[in-house]
């Protein structure tokens, strides 16, 4: 059973940071790409970024590109968001999701998704 499970959203500041953590089980993390998507109210889904199988080359929409960083545990079956700088426009659901490749983020490539975590930044 295939299964991702996002935590770490919450109230945060403009200008302040989160880490979301997206624990995985049910497959082999090292032979997908985990990507994270979010989608705020009256949108549709975003990709962020994403981090590919093995090698871990990474990718970034442009609007977060320098304030966001993907990395990955393969060991803790795990992957991270490192989110600094945080900004209104930032605010959405955030959620998780499997792909054999990142596709540069593209949401309708992932095959299984997470429940998601509410991000929100705000003063």
């Amino acid at each position: 059973q295939v299964q991702l499970v996002e935590s770490g959203g919450g109230l945060v500041q403009p200008g302040g940071s989160l880490m979301l953590s997206c624990a995985t089980s049910g497959f082999i993390l090292d032979y997908y790409s985990i990507g994270w998507v979010r989608q705020a109210p009256g949108k549709g889904r975003e990709g962020v970024s994403c981090i590919t199988n093995s090698d871990g080359s990474t990718y970034y929409t442009d609007s977060v590109r320098g304030r966001f960083t993907i990395s990955r545990d393969n060991t803790k079956n795990t992957v991270y968001l490192r989110m600094n700088s945080l900004k209104p426009e930032d605010t959405a659901v955030y959620y998780c999701a499997r792909g054999l490749w990142c596709w540069n983020g593209a949401p309708e490539k992932y095959n299984y998704w997470g429940q998601g975590t509410q991000v929100t930044v705000s003063s």
